[in-house]
């Protein structure tokens, strides 16, 4: 990795930004976001064009440098900067260490919505517990046990792209825990992960969905959708 000053890189990328700021566009990305969050309306296409320099593997900064930048990247208001930041973080991923998931932990429970927490619970998240699978059981059981909607949806997506590796004794314990909660994003969150692993084994998902009496509609309906059509 190079050497990157950490305030330079922040305020060339908020001078890129706000270079090509939109307002009218950035009116409409807030409210499709119930105006959670300011944006500078950068449609994805052109922030990713603006973002690839910041991103690629040979202008990386060091990992310590990037925890730094995430950090204060999460600070500042504008959407955008949470996108950059998520994504920077993950592309270290194959360094990831155990006091990493406390990073990932702050960036899911502060500045919450679903376009963040799903990336990276299913991203830096989901490989973080495959590189420590120790720290998986104890930490989702805080999760769960914590009222935070965001941590539990974290708990349910983070084997989002694990395929044959996912374990189904682990996410039917997750979802059982889960079961009779009447959040949107919960219940949404089990029937996408289900959905997604019924590409992989769709015999499981079925019998997994007709043995959970409690299992609520919404997350029946998205579970079977491959399978049913």
């Amino acid at each position: 990795m190079n050497p990157v000053n950490v305030e330079e890189y922040i305020s060339t990328l908020e001078w890129e930004f706000e270079k090509n700021a939109d307002p009218a566009t950035a009116a409409a990305q807030s409210a499709y976001m119930k105006n959670l969050f300011p944006y500078y309306g950068l449609k994805t296409p052109l922030r990713r064009e603006i973002t690839a320099p910041f991103l690629a593997k040979e202008h990386l900064p060091s990992k310590e440098d990037a925890e730094k930048i995430v950090k204060a990247l999460w600070e500042k208001p504008q959407r955008e900067y949470h996108y950059v930041a998520q994504e920077l973080i993950f592309k270290y991923q194959k360094q990831f260490e155990e006091k990493d998931l406390e990073l990932f932990v702050f960036m899911v429970a502060n500045k919450s919505w679903w376009d963040t927490v799903d990336f990276i619970a299913a991203r830096p998240i989901g490989e973080y517990f495959k590189k420590f699978p120790h720290q998986r059981d104890a930490n989702i059981k805080k999760w769960l046990a914590s009222g935070n909607l965001w941590l539990q949806r974290s708990a349910i997506l983070f084997q989002l792209h694990y395929k044959d590796k996912l374990d189904t004794d682990f996410l039917a314990y997750v979802i059982n825990s889960l079961l009779g909660s009447k959040e949107f994003f919960i219940n949404k969150a089990i029937g996408w992960t289900l959905r997604q692993y019924s590409r992989t084994n769709p015999e499981w998902v079925v019998e997994f969905v007709n043995k959970t009496d409690n299992l609520a509609g919404l997350s029946k309906r998205e579970a079977l959708r491959l399978i049913q059509g």
